[in-house]
């Protein structure tokens, strides 16, 4: 029985040229040794070159079937040859790139049975529909009974010849783009391809002459789902595979029944580019010579179903300009210059050191500029302001501006709309090289339901949850991530490292927690399932914040992680090992927003002073479970939209008490234990909500706008704020110990004034006393402790250069002995209307 063509049968983790053959059929006993030796003298010419003559060509079922035409190199006896059915003349191949290989030793006349090279009807049939799991098993090059097969599926090529060393051999057109010829060689050489297209010819390398480029370790790690590095095995990346140059192509597709790669190189017709599955992982792979970055490039995935779905990949690290979705080939060159800064991060830790973060929204904070003009712009503002850290709304790609980028698409790839990937790192060196920290905000919990990105990505729920109920997020429209799946948990997990290995951010403050920690998020009962203790918490979601906390602590020093949590959860910024009373370890996280304090404190702030003796405790409550998590108190984007309305015109009152407010609530904010956060435009009294279409209105700082110093005052306060916050370690040192903060006063709703005081690890203290009423209070008596000799003002919101009516104590104020609130001695104040007073030892 004639052997058969190899197929796609060997699994996948034998390489093409690697793989075990059938074993050979026994060749046909010689006739006679005279017999071999008395050709014609064409054939002996053939049989000396290793070239069986052509009776036994005939004899054993035609060498070069198919047409095979077999040039040798311009050594040989430039007569014609036959070989098989064809005539081939010996004439020297055309110059083209050179092959590294030499010549090929062409097998002896006592060769094994030849068979057919062409594919069989199985397998054109997936290579034609993209079903075909196992492309490199029979394309390319192959030992086979009678010597090498080679077989090429180049759809619209007019035709194919294989060229290594200096011979060259034409492949017999076997219809439907396929090709194929057999060559008597010992071994399967390196070689080239030529192929003809109407109206052009070119040369270059088989992709399905290649050893797989993910390694067995890199698989074990996927299948796991404990592969910390993933952007460096998936997606696209440019490399040297083999000695040559191309790009390796990989993504996961467990559910697909076949993945192509289309692109601009290929005319985004994927037919001819299949690509291998990886064993079990799911994992897909291709590398194509000769493409570089610049390209552009979506997966064809063939579903369950058999219909085709064209992809953006997940794993993409930069992609087109949306609306465009292409994701498209890249790599970093940039050299970083901020080892100075990154060394400094990791002294002192996020909540024990000075932290009050500027949130912007890079696309609206100056609109048009790239990140490179950016990088000349935003440092020096932040620096001059005195801030500590921006926080950037989400960077990662998202095809809808007006989501703010809270729906992302391309979770490992900066926003296309402000520049490259490296753009994005020149501005986050330049920020480094300013002194300032970079946080940006992430979000794990969702993404968009847009057919091309990750919904239903091969054709089933994969990075979704199966259960309908479990995959729809009730408020937004989106999909959820199915924490449980141990490849989402890795394709997260290595984002967030992602971020902060290759662009060095800082700090990732973590987007809608407690829409991940609740079952019952958003949702009326019958429209969840409890979890298998018959709780409402999301164990799978648990488990991925805390493994992904603490492989972010563990892999990257210095980097703090923010949890946006509005709830009472329990231990959010605990250690993930240490469990609290509700019998789960802590999520892990380094720092949580205290929505309750901002929530409670604008509250109290936008009632008319008359009436908020009546609601004192919102101001007060926050030092019941301040330290209970540790906090950031943020007054962010979220605050300054969608009829909330600035935080200026949150105030009541007119414009000159709206600005007294506003100034007395910094200083309170300021003061408050807690790391702070203000928005892009609050910082100079944004009358307006924010928009993401003009961003801030800074024609308000125009010197020739008529109220420019209002607005000027209130940006030169929050620059003293920072200035002494940076500079009075009591402001910060023990945020998140009860050791640093005494109450003066808590209890005085009827002059609605509050005095705390704060300490820094030596104990050196400071005062700080907001009034919230519109008069003036002298000789107003504050209890202070008896061992500081004297007290000076270090800062006044009412001062005149903030706009204020300049009511302020410019003498040092000496205690008395006279106990009060508690304390041994009392100092006499005078409070300006609407201020908070900070006052250190003189």
């Amino acid at each position: 029985m004639t052997p058969r063509p190899e197929s796609s049968g060997p699994p996948p983790e034998h390489p093409a040229d690697q793989r075990r053959t059938e074993p050979p059929a026994p060749a046909r006993k010689k006739k006679s040794a005279k017999k071999a030796t008395t050709q014609p003298a064409d054939s002996r010419a053939a049989g000396a070159m290793g070239v069986p003559p052509l009776e036994r060509s005939r004899e054993r079922g035609r060498v070069g079937a198919g047409g095979t035409r077999a040039t040798p190199s311009a050594t040989a006896d430039p007569k014609r040859t036959t070989v098989g059915r064809k005539t081939a003349r010996t004439t020297p191949a055309a110059p083209k790139a050179p092959v590294p290989e030499k010549t090929p030793q062409l097998a002896p006349p006592e060769a094994e049975l030849a068979v057919s090279p062409a594919l069989d009807a199985d397998d054109r049939d997936r290579l034609l529909h993209g079903t075909h799991h196992a492309p490199h098993s029979v394309l390319g090059a192959h030992r086979v009974p009678g010597g090498v097969a080679f077989r090429a599926f180049r759809p619209y090529a007019r035709a194919v010849t294989v060229v290594s060393g200096g011979m060259t051999v034409d492949l017999h057109d076997d219809g439907d783009g396929f090709f194929s010829g057999l060559l008597p060689l010992r071994e399967a050489p390196a070689y080239r391809l030529r192929v003809v297209y109407e109206g052009t010819e070119l040369e270059t390398e088989d992709a399905y002459r290649f050893l797989p480029t993910l390694g067995e370790l890199d698989l074990h790690l996927i299948g796991e789902g404990r592969h910390e590095e993933l952007w460096t095995v998936l997606g696209a990346h440019p490399m040297t595979h083999q000695g040559v140059t191309g790009t390796r192509f990989s993504v996961w597709a467990p559910n697909a029944r076949g993945v192509r790669v289309a692109g601009s190189f290929n005319f985004w017709d994927g037919t001819g580019f299949p690509m291998r599955s990886l064993g079990s992982t799911g994992v897909w792979e291709l590398f194509v010579p000769g493409i570089g970055e610049g390209e552009l490039y979506k997966f064809e995935i063939t579903r369950p179903d058999g219909s085709k779905t064209l992809r953006a990949d997940p794993m993409a690290r930069r992609t087109e300009v949306p609306p465009a979705t292409s994701s498209i080939v890249t790599s970093s060159r940039y050299e970083w210059g901020d080892a100075q800064w990154l060394e400094r991060r990791a002294e002192v830790p996020a909540h024990r050191a000075p932290l009050s973060v500027y949130e912007v929204h890079l696309a609206s904070w100056r609109p048009g500029l790239t990140y490179r003009q950016l990088a000349e712009q935003l440092p020096a503002y932040v620096k001059d302001l005195g801030f500590t850290h921006v926080e950037l709304m989400p960077v990662a790609e998202h095809p809808f501006g007006g989501s703010w980028g809270y729906q992302v698409t391309g979770f490992y790839a900066p926003t296309a709309r402000l520049g490259t990937p490296d753009d994005f790192k020149y501005l986050v060196d330049a920020l480094h090289r300013a002194g300032i920290g970079v946080i940006m905000d992430w979000v794990p919990a969702h993404f968009p339901r847009d057919e091309w990105a990750l919904a239903e990505f091969d054709g089933r729920p994969l990075y979704e949850h199966s259960d309908p109920l479990r995959a729809a997020h009730p408020d937004w429209g989106t999909l959820e991530f199915d924490f449980g799946r141990r490849e989402v948990r890795n394709f997260l997990v290595a984002n967030a490292l992602y971020w902060c290995e290759e662009f060095h951010i800082d700090g990732l403050r973590v987007d809608a927690v407690a829409s991940m920690l609740y079952l019952d998020y958003s949702r009326e009962p019958g429209e969840w399932t409890p979890n298998e203790h018959g709780g409402r918490e999301n164990l799978d979601a648990v488990a991925f914040l805390q493994e992904m906390n603490a492989t972010v602590y563990r892999r990257v020093p210095g980097v703090v992680t923010i949890a946006e949590e509005s709830t009472a959860w329990d231990g959010v910024t605990r250690a993930t090992h240490h469990r609290g009373p509700s019998g789960f370890g802590g999520l892990g996280f380094g720092l949580k927003w205290n929505m309750g304090w901002m929530h409670d404190s604008l509250e109290y702030m936008s009632h008319e002073p008359v009436h908020r003796r009546y609601h004192h405790g919102e101001m007060t409550f926050s030092m019941v479970y301040a330290y209970s998590e540790n906090y950031v108190l943020p007054i962010s984007h979220d605050e300054v939209v969608h009829g909330k309305r600035s935080l200026v015109s949150k105030m009541p009152g007119d414009w000159w008490r709206q600005r007294a407010d506003l100034r007395a609530y910094l200083g309170f904010m300021w003061a408050h234990p807690g790391k702070q956060l203000l928005f892009m435009g609050q910082e100079f009294a944004q009358g307006a909500e924010w928009s993401e279409a003009h961003g801030p209105d800074w024609w308000l700082l125009d010197p020739h706008y008529g109220a420019e110093a209002d607005h000027r005052g209130v940006r030169d306060l929050v620059r003293d704020l920072n200035t002494v916050y940076r500079a009075s370690p009591a402001l910060w040192q023990y945020d998140t110990e009860p050791a640093g903060f005494r109450w003066v006063t808590g209890d005085a709703a009827d002059d609605n004034v509050l005095a705390f005081l704060r300490y820094d690890a030596d104990g050196s203290p400071l005062l700080a006393v907001s009034h919230f009423a519109p008069v003036v209070r002298h000789d107003y008596r504050v209890g202070v402790p008896d061992d500081v000799p004297a007290w000076h003002e270090a800062l006044n919101t009412d001062a005149a250069r903030y706009g204020g009516s300049d009511v302020t104590n410019p003498d040092p104020v000496k205690p008395e002995p006279q106990g009060w609130h508690g304390l041994p001695a009392s100092i006499r104040l005078t409070l300006p209307p609407l201020a908070t007073v900070w006052l250190r030892p003189a």
